[in-house]
């Protein structure tokens, strides 16, 4: 009997546990601000979003959320960075947004930019 309830509570456990600890994951997109790029109605200051291609053309938004990692690699406003974002996706939320929580963000040579340079190599 004692067998059971370690077997159900362990269940029980793991399936509590296991969503707090999404796996991260890696996009590479396009990095633009919500506001002045997007120019989206509902983002009244600047934040950034990860527009990333699709192999079939369509485009996913990643609203990045604000941390330390996020402030560091600063915002993209009115321009358009490459970049390469490993964090946490969360589901969409109420406002049909869905959003990564960064643990590393890079941001990529535009094209061109990587061969520049090395002309004479």
């Amino acid at each position: 009997m004692k067998a059971i309830r370690f077997v159900v509570f362990a269940a029980l456990l793991a399936a509590f546990v296991s969503p707090a600890h999404a796996a991260e994951q890696t996009l590479e997109g396009t990095l633009v601000c919500a506001k002045c790029y997007l120019k989206r109605a509902d983002a009244h200051e600047c934040q950034d979003v990860l527009l990333v291609q699709a192999a079939n053309g369509a485009k996913s938004e990643y609203y990045v959320k604000k941390n330390e990692v996020a402030e560091k690699a600063g915002e993209s406003c009115t321009t358009q960075v490459k970049a390469r974002v490993t964090g946490t996706v969360s589901e969409k939320d109420k406002d049909g947004k869905t959003w990564v929580i960064p643990s590393k963000i890079e941001k990529l040579p535009a094209d061109g930019e990587a061969t520049r340079g090395r002309a004479g190599a």
